[in-house]
């Protein structure tokens, strides 16, 4: 009897009606332009991924070894061993450089380097240019006034929908003090401090 009524209630709080109710509900076929607006709700820091240029030869990427990425798909996975894992659109130009690369680094951009952010993800010509950098251990930049920093290995890739998940095994890393830059409904946003 107990089993029932546990049962029953749970049916009850999880009935179709009651969950159409406390949300803005959206059955099948997905409205994409719905689902995007959805996801840009979820506030995410903001990162550049840099490697060397493995690709055919791009004009936008003349006189540089390497190539660089604005993304905000960057997360953890797991911590033994330490991976991270991040996606890239098919369409993009910079797909045969991190297929092919061995490592990359992800550079996780303070609340400073909107400007940075916007060079990689716009930006024409050399993007390296005026943007300052250090080459780690991998050879790979390392963006200067980054927040935090993972030279990862190339582990496993996994084509997916219009994207490809990379999972990087991180070798190296290292961090400063400071604030995210924070992006959210299409637009870049700044941690709030607390007062003490």
């Amino acid at each position: 009897m107990a089993y029932f009524d546990a049962l029953h209630c749970r049916k009850t709080l999880f009935s179709d009606d009651n969950y159409n109710l406390r949300m803005n509900f959206s059955s099948p076929p997905l409205d994409t332009q719905q689902f995007k607006q959805a996801l840009s709700q979820f506030a995410t820091g903001v990162t550049v991924i840099t490697t060397r240029q493995m690709g055919e030869p791009n004009p936008a990427d003349w006189g540089h070894q390497f190539v660089g990425l604005t993304a905000s798909s960057f997360n953890s996975v797991s911590l033994t061993p330490p991976l991270i894992v991040w996606s890239l659109g098919l369409k993009s130009r910079n797909v045969p450089s991190f297929q092919k690369a061995s490592h990359y680094v992800i550079n996780v951009l303070s609340d400073s380097q909107q400007d940075v952010c916007e060079k990689f993800a716009y930006g024409q010509g050399n993007r390296f240019d005026s943007t300052g950098f250090e080459l780690g251990a991998c050879g790979l930049p390392i963006l200067n006034q980054s927040l935090a920093w993972f030279e990862c290995r190339n582990r496993s890739q996994y084509p997916e929908g219009d994207h490809i998940i990379f999972v990087g095994e991180v070798e190296r890393c290292g961090f400063s003090a400071g604030s995210p830059l924070v992006y959210q409904q299409g637009g870049f946003t700044r941690l709030a401090k607390q007062s003490e």
